[in-house]
């Protein structure tokens, strides 16, 4: 992504409307001034109440501010009135937990694009499954791990990783942002503990859904790579990777 520029105008101006088309114009972050891609950004919109709505998708009515989609930016912009600032006094109360619910929205975009990637078959769960798709055709294309997987688990799949791809297992993410019952809830089974994504288009839109997540938090994407805090707790894995 290109560098960002910065906006010095002394208006905090908002869009024309919900995002349309293909080709959408960069935009200005009302904290930062940044002049960025709206991929980097989240937009707002004010409810018929005058609430502050987060517009994931850019496509909800109303004029909107766009602020960098990261938590500490939108934080930032609570703290300052930045909203009441950019939709000129129309803004009512923002919540000081804003930024907590975007990330808790960002969360179910997440589950729900895995569940939507599960009804298209691109989803195999359970460490048996995740174990033979690493080693067959096409691969997988990102590992899934509940926050509560042990790394005894982790290390058992990135050791399988290894036998597959050599020292080139660098392009596997690994998706460990949501617990057991979010996984649950997005593969309509229980005790989901590892799970992967195969090649599809699901898989693409889970990838971008999990970046979006992981960029809003200030963590990084990160894929595995053998003795990272990811995939064993920091320890090099043992002779055989098990």
């Amino acid at each position: 992504m290109e560098a960002a520029v910065t906006d010095t105008g002394e208006e905090l101006a908002l869009d024309a409307g919900p995002v349309t088309g293909r080709k959408v114009p960069q935009r200005t972050c009302i904290v930062t001034r940044a002049v960025q891609a709206p991929e980097a950004m989240i937009r707002f919109v004010l409810g018929p109440d005058g609430a502050v709505v987060p517009d994931l998708r850019a496509r909800l009515p109303g004029r909107g501010a766009w602020v960098t989609a990261r938590r500490d930016t939108v934080a930032e912009a609570v703290k300052r009135r930045q909203f009441q600032r950019a939709f000129r006094g129309k803004a009512g109360a923002v919540p000081a937990n804003l930024a907590d619910r975007i990330a808790q929205a960002l969360r179910e975009d997440l589950r729900q694009a895995i569940a939507l990637a599960n009804k298209a078959g691109c989803v195999v769960a359970g460490f048996s499954k995740v174990e033979s798709a690493i080693g067959a055709e096409p691969g997988v294309a990102a590992l899934i791990h509940a926050a509560e997987a042990s790394p005894d688990g982790r290390r058992k799949l990135v050791a399988a990783l290894h036998r597959r791809h050599g020292g080139s297992i660098s392009g596997i993410p690994i998706v460990d942002d949501l617990s057991e019952d979010e996984l649950d809830m997005a593969l309509g089974r229980d005790h989901v503990i590892h799970a992967a994504l195969v090649a599809g288009v699901g898989a693409t839109g889970c990838l971008v859904r999990w970046r979006r997540l992981r960029s809003f938090e200030g963590a990084g994407t990160a894929v595995e790579e053998p003795g990272s805090a990811r995939d064993d707790g920091g320890a090099p894995p043992p002779p055989g990777g098990a």
